[in-house]
């Protein structure tokens, strides 16, 4: 419909002032580190369960000045991943302001973030390439839809640390053990013991002294 490519432009991970901001907070090596290990451009099973089974995920679009971030939402399997790096979702009938459609329509770069609220399962950051879909053929593909939405995608995953436990009784539920608290020192995440980040941790991480 908006007549993009299927090939992905691939713009560098991090941009001068993502840099500067690493400099300046000695997080560059961490940084190289992260983007070594964990960006991919094909999903992994992590992933895929994730995605699969999802009943929501958030979507950040932008055109210009206006930037906006919204959800998604369906029963699970509304989501479907088409190929290695590709997924696709359905537009269902909405509130008409096209805002989510109407940024891609101009701009084609999204962020998805796919993310289970139990406190433990890791989140899936993707960084894409949307096209918007309306053939008979493809909408057939989505009960329900208006338009689909399909994305390549650069998948970065992230570890469940600052996630709350929002899956059981309220009330029942435990503090997230990683969040800062008054009188309390949270523990090092798992991430941070890892053979290619633990000996190039900022100098200002409260965890580098503890590490191997």
């Amino acid at each position: 419909m908006n007549g993009q490519t299927d090939r992905i432009d691939r713009a560098p991970f991090y941009h001068d002032g993502m840099r500067e901001l690493q400099d300046r907070f000695d997080g560059r090596r961490v940084a190289d580190g992260l983007e070594k290990h964990r960006l991919h451009f094909e999903f992994w099973e992590q992933d895929r369960k994730l995605i699969e089974e999802a009943r929501f995920f958030f979507i950040a679009t932008s055109y210009r000045d206006n930037v906006d971030c919204s959800m998604r939402s369906g029963d699970p399997g509304f989501v479907r991943i088409t190929g290695p790096d590709t997924l696709e979702y359905p537009e269902y009938d909405g509130n008409n302001m096209y805002r989510t459609l109407g940024n891609i329509y101009r701009n084609p770069n999204i962020g998805l973030l796919f993310v289970r609220l139990d406190g433990k399962t890791f989140r899936t950051r993707i960084r894409g390439k949307a096209t918007i879909h309306d053939s008979a053929e493809v909408l057939s593909q989505h009960h329900g839809a208006k338009v689909v939405v399909r994305v390549k995608c650069e998948i970065f995953p992230n570890c469940p640390r600052y996630v709350p436990d929002l899956m059981g009784d309220s009330a029942s539920i435990l503090g997230n053990p990683f969040v800062p608290r008054p009188g309390y020192e949270p523990p090092p995440p798992e991430w941070k013991s890892r053979d290619y980040l633990k000996d190039v941790l900022s100098k200002y991480d409260p965890h580098r002294n503890r590490e191997a």
